[in-house]
């Protein structure tokens, strides 16, 4: 019997894009054996776009399994092998940076960190308001880091918000599909 895929799926703050993101963490689901990792703002902060609870409950219905929102819980994923590739989305400037940085101090960043010690594919993506200011920077660095994927991305307001990029959520299974075969999913930029 062939073992089924395994993905981590770890949500960081960017709440008004958590409906598109649960969408497609549910297309995942369907192919594989899914676990949902959540930052600590994720899983704690009510908003506009819903309370953290019901996407807490959303991500445990969807994936059959409690949601990791330690830090210590997120350690063991790199020792234990637990992912084939893991992904975050929506993934933060915040957690751009502290990636680029190699900062740990959230369950995504644990996981991240963790994950690629076994020189698996993370896939990224991005939804901030600072990508093509601040965190450009950091996007760059990504990029260029062996085993990291994006899932790609552009502009969600170029009028209005002239630095901020958002991912092409509903392209997160084919960047997956790629990132597995060792490749990035093209076109980067949409």
């Amino acid at each position: 019997m062939v073992e089924p895929v395994k993905i981590g799926f770890a949500l960081t703050g960017s709440f008004c894009t958590f409906d598109k993101v649960m969408q497609e963490l549910e297309k995942l689901a369907e192919k594989y054996d899914v676990s949902v990792i959540m930052s600590k703002a994720a899983s704690s902060t009510d908003t506009r776009f819903g309370t953290a609870e019901s996407f807490i409950k959303k991500a445990e219905r969807i994936s059959g399994k409690a949601v990791i929102h330690e830090i210590s819980a997120a350690e063991p994923i790199g020792p234990k092998k637990l992912f084939d590739a893991l992904v975050i989305a929506p993934c933060t400037g915040n957690t751009l940076a502290k990636l680029a940085c190699g900062i740990t101090d959230t369950p995504p960043t644990m996981a991240a960190k963790a994950h690629l010690r076994n020189e698996r594919p993370l896939i990224i993506a991005p939804s901030t308001n600072d990508g093509l200011g601040a965190n450009a920077k950091n996007i760059g660095l990504l990029l260029n880091t062996t085993n990291i994927y994006f899932v790609p991305f552009g502009q969600d307001d170029p009028i209005n918000k002239h630095k901020s990029l958002v991912a092409d959520f509903t392209r997160i299974g084919p960047a997956v599909e790629d990132a597995l075969k060792g490749r990035q999913l093209q076109p980067i930029l949409l």
